[in-house]
């Protein structure tokens, strides 16, 4: 068995039942259900993603979002944050319809909302998964590898057949384990590995969730709960290589897929990364690639 599969059969995860939701701008709708993880398609219009009470991202018509750790959040129109909040919890007994249609003046917002359950909500890997996922959509449609577990989860939501339910259940399971692969291919596959680990997992996590937060080798063991020697070694034989190294990898990831936006400066992606200047990315950057990030930025740009 793979070490994907691994970490899902040891959380078991178990969706819950999904809804159409239509709003028009403004709206703000909060999904703060304990241990329910989120999963949500926007069909059409936009929406903003908060995050503790932050914008994280702008949502368009095709992407899929996942909030891995069950933390409160809101989808709201564009500007909306004030606008008066409706809580996701209330929704099913104002509207009993599969298909909750909440008034308003502004653009149309559609958008799929299910959820998934992790029974072992004790589990390490938990705090180790990112704190979302997102994946945007391609020219108004979802991925092409999203776009057929999409389209059947859509068509049974709308539709309410027999055995919906279950149809449902085992489409939000597939979409799910096809999003962690699609996210976890993006960093080193250790991972995984780390992801089962009680003392790394929580590192993991909040290394993955802040990589422009100034780590020291101290500080992430500390995080830990071990000495720094038995942080680095464990880390080290875990993953397959030193924890500030691994971090590095991660900040030159991150950096080059901020570059190959045509939007991005060097300043801003400096920061997104956790280095104080443009030099100091650079330096670092072409130690790790053996190109300068204009030049990598220039290339990656062309071949998309």
């Amino acid at each position: 068995m793979d070490s994907l599969s691994a970490v899902l059969r040891e959380l078991r995860m178990e969706s819950a039942a999904y809804r159409t939701i239509r709003v028009c701008a403004p709206f703000r709708v909060a999904f703060d259900e304990p241990a329910l993880r989120g999963v949500h398609i926007l069909l059409r219009g936009r929406a903003e993603f908060r995050l503790g009470g932050k914008l994280v991202a702008e949502l368009g018509p095709g992407d899929l979002l996942i909030t891995c750790r069950a933390d409160p959040h809101e989808l709201c129109s564009i500007g909306g944050s004030r606008a008066p909040i409706r809580m996701s919890s209330r929704l099913p007994e104002q509207f009993p319809e599969i298909e909750i249609v909440l008034p308003g003046s502004g653009e149309e917002t559609a958008f799929v909302c299910g959820a998934f359950i992790a029974h072992e909500s004790g589990h390490p890997a938990l705090s180790g998964l990112p704190r979302y996922i997102h994946v945007p959509g391609e020219s108004g449609r979802p991925a092409k590898w999203l776009a057929a577990y999409v389209d059947a989860l859509v068509e049974e939501a709308f539709e309410q057949g027999p055995g919906s339910e279950l149809v449902m259940a085992r489409l939000s399971d597939a979409l799910v384990v096809r999003a962690l692969r699609h996210s976890l291919q993006a960093v080193d596959p250790g991972w995984l590995k780390g992801l089962r680990d009680p003392y790394l997992s929580k590192v993991l996590g909040a290394l993955h969730d802040d990589l422009r937060r100034p780590w020291t080798l101290a500080s992430l063991a500390e995080l830990a709960g071990l000495s720094r020697a038995a942080f680095a070694a464990r880390f080290t034989e875990v993953l397959g290589e030193p924890p500030m190294r691994y971090l590095m990898s991660c900040r030159m990831r991150h950096a080059m897929t901020l570059l190959r936006d045509e939007r991005a400066t060097l300043a801003h992606v400096a920061e997104r990364v956790g280095y104080g200047s443009e030099a100091a990315l650079s330096a670092a950057f072409k130690r790790h690639t053996g190109t300068a990030p204009g030049a990598y930025a220039r290339e990656a740009r062309r071949a998309t």
